[in-house]
């Protein structure tokens, strides 16, 4: 991308606060006063209304948004099925679920001319897209801005840049997202992926369950972890553009596409909570020990995705953000465990504190439902040694997505050439120490 345009990207400005209610106009006077679909919309507009929840939800948790637009989402023509390419979608069937625990170099370069959606690469998942339960991880790595539009009705997507930065166009505006920054694409929102540089590189989690929110804090109190305030939504800008333009349906599983005769992103004024966000994810407030121990790595819970069981999500994303150590007589890094969840893990810059070699940023590591896993030898060595003076970690930006059920993989990442085949040696030097 040109140092223009970059410029142009970092002027945006957005409006703010996770799940509330926003409203934005590219013209003045296009958003309606005091109804959602008068007889007649402003300057000639067609309203629209976008749910990503039924119609009776409790109010809470309800998610939809009203787009006053040139044409309406109706009209297009038909859409037809596409190759979906590395794109997987649950129920995964291919493969059994793996109790090993395994680990994962980066994707390979990709073939010249790689959008965002071609280069879109299933790792595995859980659940049932159908059925609006579970998840999927998919990783992706392109060297090509979108020329097409698209957008997935099985779920929304939480993009995680790990290289590159990123300018999504949206329905409802253009959101400007780096690495270390997320952004949140709503199901069934349109979007093209602009590359900020000459390749991008990251994660997706597509969640299929209820929308991510944030978590209860519970006895934190009115404040920590992830603020509301910090989520910025898109101001509203639109094309008006005649022209064969192909727009992508994921739905079911599958990829389809149509040719429409215009941009498909043509919202000129919204208002509502079924929005794109961004989030930096070095505003997460960390909330951690100030006595002995540590807590469970819950607390750096970002987002939540609830399930009908309170307290056990269908997907948690959990960030390792830069935060003091300083608990007394205390082992730091994340200790052994073995966990109902399942776990997989990346990291987006730098080196992760429980680990000494091997999980390095693109990577990525998968720890089933009670698969052991922990620090390496390396590590407890120099964590039992250590003096307990008051540490900053500030070398590392980890990120996890939690999920209540094993991730099954597909066929082409058990396969991957990519994949560690020496990963459960990190653990082999951890010794016997017992002395009486």
């Amino acid at each position: 991308m040109s140092g223009d345009a970059r410029k142009t990207a970092e002027g945006l400005s957005y409006l703010t606060g996770f799940g509330n209610e926003h409203a934005s106009e590219a013209v003045p006077g296009a958003l309606p006063e005091g109804r959602n679909a008068p007889q007649r919309a402003p300057l000639g507009l067609y309203a629209e209304q976008l749910s990503g929840a039924a119609f009776t939800e409790p109010r809470a948790h309800n998610r939809r948004s009203w787009l006053y637009r040139i044409r309406p989402s109706a009209a297009h023509p038909r859409f037809t099925r596409t190759a979906n390419g590395s794109i997987r979608t649950a129920p995964f069937t291919e493969t059994v679920p793996d109790p090993n625990r395994l680990r994962w170099n980066p994707l390979p370069e990709p073939a010249a001319g790689t959008d965002f959606l071609a280069g879109l690469w299933t790792l595995g998942g859980n659940g049932d897209a159908t059925q609006r339960a579970g998840m999927a991880v998919h990783l992706y790595h392109a060297n090509a801005s979108m020329e097409r539009v698209f957008s997935d009705a099985d779920g929304e997507l939480l993009i995680v840049p790990e290289r590159g930065g990123l300018l999504l166009h949206t329905e409802f505006g253009r959101l400007h997202v780096e690495p270390a920054h997320v952004a949140l694409i709503p199901r069934g929102v349109r979007f093209r992926v602009e590359l900020l540089d000459d390749s991008a590189r990251g994660y997706v989690c597509e969640n299929y369950g209820a929308p991510f929110r944030l978590p209860d804090l519970g006895p934190i109190g009115a404040n920590g972890l992830a603020n509301a305030r910090d989520f910025r939504a898109p101001v509203a800008a639109y094309e008006d553009t005649e022209g064969p333009v192909e727009v992508v349906n994921k739905f079911c599983g599958n990829l389809w596409t149509a040719t429409y005769d215009h941009s498909p992103l043509d919202v000129v004024a919204w208002h509502g909570n079924h929005v794109p966000y961004v989030y930096d994810l070095r505003r997460f407030n960390v909330i951690g020990s100030i006595s002995y121990d540590h807590p469970d790595p819950s607390i750096f819970t970002v987002l939540t995705s609830p399930s009908d069981t309170p307290g056990l999500a269908g997907v948690d994303f959990v960030v390792f953000a830069p935060r003091w150590l300083v608990g007394e007589d205390t082992f730091r890094p994340p200790y052994f465990h073995r966990n109902v969840m399942s776990e997989y893990m990346g990291l987006i810059e730098g080196a992760y504190d429980a680990k000494a070699e091997g999980f390095v940023p693109g990577g990525g590591s998968l720890h089933n439902m009670m698969s052991a896993h922990g620090p390496d030898r390396e590590t407890f060595d120099r964590a039992s040694t250590a003096e307990l003076k008051p540490q900053k970690i500030d070398d590392g930006l980890a990120f996890m997505f939690e999920t209540r059920w094993p991730v099954t993989l597909t066929p082409h990442a058990a396969r991957a050439d990519h994949l560690q085949q020496e990963y459960d040696g990190v653990w082999q030097g951890l010794t016997r120490n017992f002395r009486i």
